[in-house]
């Protein structure tokens, strides 16, 4: 039910990822035919538990899924984590004190606070006890930076043991900064590379999601190690216009 991403997410390692906003198995199908991972998310979107249930089952076998939930609530962790993925995305995380809470509510007791439970994870109880000895390792914590006040605190944040990897918001952090989609703004680039130094620095990969080939190159030479290269409603969007910009011009409409 699981996917290693251990070794998917490390410095200097380039993983390709793809995001899915549309809560529909054959998207999952479709989307996450050749990539390294997907990340289905769930803080903008109106999917439910049984959805991401049945997208799970829909993404390719040697395709890890990450799902992004929310927010940092422990309850909401711990039911996606029985969904069997292979780590989550946590957003808006601002302070070392919030990666902490993050990283306590992925891991089992001791060490952590997640509830003890078989679920799907565990093949629905079949392998609950190797799941449970191996879970804490093999799952993914990246926690998302998008807030001035998470660029302030983004050592404390990435220096926490158990935060594998962090990906910048950089529409949220542009909003933060009072310069949304300023991309070339001084103030936003600093604040870029303050994140990527900081996880870089760490030994924790940095990355971020680009929507069009324009961004894939801007963020590839910002020096980030993982990029999800484009998102489910923008391809859709993005064809949808040019099919209907393609026919127009030549009728002349």
């Amino acid at each position: 039910m699981m996917n290693d991403t251990q070794q998917l997410f490390q410095p200097s390692e380039p993983a390709t990822g793809n995001w899915i906003s549309i809560g529909h198995p054959a998207v999952a199908e479709i989307c996450s035919e050749g990539f390294d991972f997907v990340v289905i998310d769930t803080e903008h979107t109106a999917m439910g538990l049984e959805t991401i249930e049945n997208m799970l089952r829909a993404v390719h076998d040697d395709t890890a899924s990450i799902v992004r939930i929310p927010s940092n609530d422990p309850v909401r962790i711990k039911r996606v984590l029985d969904l069997g993925v292979a780590g989550l995305m946590i957003p808006m995380i601002e302070t070392g004190e919030q990666a902490e809470q993050a990283v306590k509510a992925m891991q089992y007791p001791p060490e952590g606070t997640r509830g003890v439970a078989p679920a799907r994870a565990s093949d629905y109880g079949r392998t609950f006890g190797e799941y449970f000895e191996t879970a804490d390792d093999e799952l993914v914590t990246v926690l998302q930076i998008e807030t001035k006040r998470g660029v302030e605190n983004a050592e404390d944040i990435v220096s926490v043991d158990g935060v594998d990897a962090v990906i910048i918001g950089h529409g949220d952090l542009s909003a933060s900064l009072d310069i949304f989609g300023e991309w070339t703004d001084e103030r936003f680039e600093s604040a870029l590379d303050s994140i990527v130094t900081a996880a870089q620095d760490n030994g924790k990969p940095v990355g971020m999601l680009a929507t069009d080939h324009e961004g894939i190159h801007r963020w590839v030479d910002a020096g980030v190690d993982f990029l999800l290269v484009g998102a489910d409603i923008a391809y859709l969007s993005a064809g949808s216009d040019a099919a209907r910009e393609e026919f127009e011009e030549l009728v002349g409409k």
